[in-house]
């Protein structure tokens, strides 16, 4: 009998009731769990454990009862948030004139709520009654009402567009946290993330995604931060257990800035120094309040707060547009939308990443920040009061600045202040891990090809910094270190005698032609001459090669872990996602890849530039980790503001850098070996090969639409490539001949052809 009961356990088991794919990764990330902890603690694949949050399988017994009741536990500390009324209608469906009365969300006085930019707002006497809210992220969800506090039956009567020139079948760009469609919302904040501040006719009006347009009845400044907090209800969730919801973000058009007195542009002075004088009346007149600016003062990304009492944080961040807050280069011609628009390219952008902080560069730093926060809260057993934990939380930097290694000191930081003024930094001092920048001339076989044809490595430092060890702490220096590949550090070491023209590929030895081929092992892909300092992955890589290793000196950190997991997820799924919206999807052909690319930029505007300002986070997120001085009076081997940053960590650069460099240069000798071509330039992820032919698939070795495995793959995910652009030889030669230069690096150029000192890589 007992075998009966067991199997009738185990059928029971096989059915476990377990949440949908996007609410298990909710409550994962909820906990501040990794995808790794799971798959750990349940003896399964890290791919697993993401193929049952992205639904691509289901689990089974025996993981499938356990699984489901580790998400039973979380789901009891971390319900879901109750989801607002909605009400969704056909396309092409008439919308109601009679609405369901329901409690209003917020003491702001909504004028409209459409599911697109283009906003339809009705007009309608004094009334509680309003329409149900549509689901956010759904377009054919159309329920516009009027709002006030004063009772009232009267029915809207009429309708009209006060947006013609928006496009009708945008869609709207409210997404939840995690980068899905906002199904549930956080009652705190149900009116998205951010708001556009914009004055019409005489009213300020604040633009909120998913069509959402709230009166702003603020007569200043320091008004409008109080109305912000206290009846908004902007703002975002938490990214993770131990960290903390987003602070809302205003956008103040040119209108909203006349309003509140400040001015539309910046002076030269003020440009150079990033901020309005402190001396400013608006300045002023939130200091009369009580408000407080950060050490940046008033500029472009200002941020007023107070001073936190225990978790009750009050603090507003605030976008200018006019005064360059949002960078050409990276956000396209957004300061320029309309503010309905541009509402819903920013909530995008803040649903799929985070609500911004400052530039791209700023916010991707800070993304890693909020998915490991330095500390966590604790509550005090003898007073019940919350505070925060003496220690840091797991897998995190801390909340302390840690000193780098001489070695990965850049130029003119303090720890270097006792070397001669004029002195110069050899290999042998001073880490150097940078992206590639290397060219060859043409062979004479390689003048008789039609074509030079770039490939681009999607996301690539991203890609870099997925699954990477890093280090967590303060280094250790070590003499006479035995090499550990998985150990996060720098190491002083000779790869001089590494010879490429015999390398390993795999576990076989392969001849190969060494001269036309970079070094791995600098930027510019010369060969070493003697010891010099490496990260772990690129000291990794000669032992790959099949070469001994024998470091001398070394710094490495024993505490360590991979810190830029999370932040990699989060960004890949962004870019993934925005992909998908153009028309790029991840399980395309390498054909109908191709097409789609020649074509994603030709759709929607907004989500074209939303995918440019994902890929920003990505390297200026990382470049911020060694971060140079800016300005501020500094000296050499004086300190600087960024130092005294848990984030300042040029160490972690270093490592993603090596990486992604070493990522590259494993495809173009597995390429190598297999097919005899070998690349003529390579710019940082992006490589160019002279071949008969005009289009990737002329040249790369698919079969029966397989690539080559190891080596080159067409595709949108982050470490796979793309068409960059193609050139004939003829044109390489030419230009080369032009400027006396005949290693130029075509790789810089051959998106169009066009040469400048622009970088066109991504």
């Amino acid at each position: 009998m007992s075998e009966l009961f067991d199997a009738v356990d185990a059928l029971v088991a096989s059915r476990a009731t377990l949440p949908p794919p996007g609410e298990r990764k909710r409550l994962r990330a909820a906990h501040g769990l990794t995808i790794d902890e799971v798959a750990t603690a349940l003896k399964v694949r890290r791919a697993t454990v993401s193929a049952w949050e992205s639904g691509k399988t289901e689990p089974r017994p025996p993981e499938r009862d356990a699984y489901a009741r580790l998400l039973a536990q979380l789901a009891e500390l971390y319900p879901a948030p109750a989801a607002p009324a909605s009400a969704s209608y056909p396309p092409d469906t008439a919308v109601p004139t009679t609405f369901t009365t329901v409690p209003a969300p917020t003491e702001a006085r909504i004028l409209s709520r459409g599911p697109t930019p283009e906003v339809a707002i009705l007009t309608a006497t004094e009334s509680t009654q309003r329409s149900p809210a549509p689901a956010l992220g759904n377009p054919a969800a159309t329920a516009p009402a009027a709002v006030t506090g004063q009772a009232s039956t009267s029915r809207p009567t009429s309708s009209t567009s006060r947006h013609p020139g928006v496009n009708k079948a945008a869609p709207a760009a409210a997404q939840a946290p995690d980068g899905t469609s906002a199904g549930k919302t956080d009652p705190r904040f149900e009116n998205g993330p951010l708001a556009v501040v914009d004055v019409e006719d005489g009213k300020v009006l604040a633009y909120c995604v998913g069509g959402l347009i709230l009166d702003v009845p603020a007569k200043s400044l320091p008004s409008l931060v109080d109305w912000t907090l206290k009846e908004a209800k902007l703002g975002q969730p938490k990214l993770s257990g131990p960290g903390r919801a987003a602070d809302p973000l205003l956008v103040l058009t040119q209108a909203a800035l006349e309003r509140y007195g400040l001015p539309v542009a910046l002076t030269k002075e003020e440009r150079l120094a990033g901020r309005i004088p402190e001396g400013h009346k608006v300045i002023k007149q939130l200091t009369r309040a009580d408000w407080q600016l950060t050490k940046r003062g008033f500029g472009p990304w200002a941020r007023i707060y107070r001073p936190a009492k225990g978790s009750d944080r009050q603090c507003v961040q605030l976008c200018i547009p006019t005064w360059n807050a949002l960078d050409t280069r990276h956000w396209g011609t957004a300061a320029q939308l309309p503010p309905a628009r541009l509402a819903r390219l920013l909530g995008t952008y803040a649903a799929r990443v985070m609500t911004p902080r400052g530039s791209t560069a700023v916010t991707g730093l800070e993304l890693m920040t909020a998915l490991h926060p330095p500390t966590y809260t604790v509550r005090d057993e003898a007073t019940g009061v919350l505070r925060q934990a003496d220690e840091k939380t797991p897998g995190s930097l801390g909340k302390d600045p840690v000193d780098c290694a001489p070695c990965e000191a850049p130029d003119g930081h303090p720890l270097l202040k006792d070397l001669p003024r004029f002195h110069v930094r050899g290999p042998g001092e001073k880490l150097f891990e940078e992206a590639y920048d290397w060219a060859r001339p043409l062979t004479d076989a390689e003048c008789l090809r039609s074509h030079l044809v770039g490939l681009d490595v999607n996301m690539a430092f991203a890609a870099g910094a997925n699954g990477l060890v890093v280090g967590l702490g303060a280094p250790s220096h070590v003499k006479n270190p035995v090499f550990d590949p998985k150990l996060p550090g720098s190491w002083l070491v000779d790869l001089s005698g590494v010879d490429l023209s015999r390398v390993k590929v795999g576990k076989e030895w392969v001849e190969l032609e060494g001269t036309l081929l970079p070094s791995p092992f600098t930027p510019k892909g010369d060969r070493p001459v003697g010891p010099a300092w490496y990260a772990t992955p690129t000291v990794a890589y000669a032992q790959e090669l099949g070469y001994e290793v024998a470091p001398t000196e070394a710094y490495v950190r024993y505490e360590n872990g991979r810190y830029l997991d999370g932040w990699y997820t989060r960004l890949r799924d962004a870019y993934l996602m925005t992909m998908a919206d153009l028309g790029v999807d991840a399980d395309l052909s390498p054909q109908d890849f191709l097409t789609a690319m020649d074509a994603y930029k030709g759709g929607d505007p907004e989500m074209a530039t939303v995918v440019s300002a994902v890929k920003a986070t990505v390297k200026g997120g990382l470049g911020k980790l060694r971060e140079r001085p800016r300005g501020e009076g500094w000296r050499s081997g004086e300190p600087w503001r960024a130092l005294s940053r848990p984030t300042w960590r040029p160490d972690i650069r270093a490592a993603v850098i090596s990486r992604t460099r070493i990522n590259l240069h494993r495809k173009v000798v597995k390429h190598a070996s297999f097919t005899g071509q070998y690349p003529v330039a390579v710019l940082s992820d992006c490589v160019v090969y002279a071949v008969d032919g005009a289009r990737p698939l002329d040249f790369l070795p698919y079969r029966e639409g397989k690539p080559l495995p190891g080596g080159f793959k067409l595709g949108v995910n982050p470490g796979l490539v793309k068409h960059e652009g193609t050139q004939t030889v003829l044109w390489g030669e030419g230009i080369r001949e032009q400027f006396e230069a005949p290693e130029l690096n075509l790789a810089r150029y051959i998106k169009d052809g066009t040469v400048t000192d622009t970088d066109n890589g991504e």
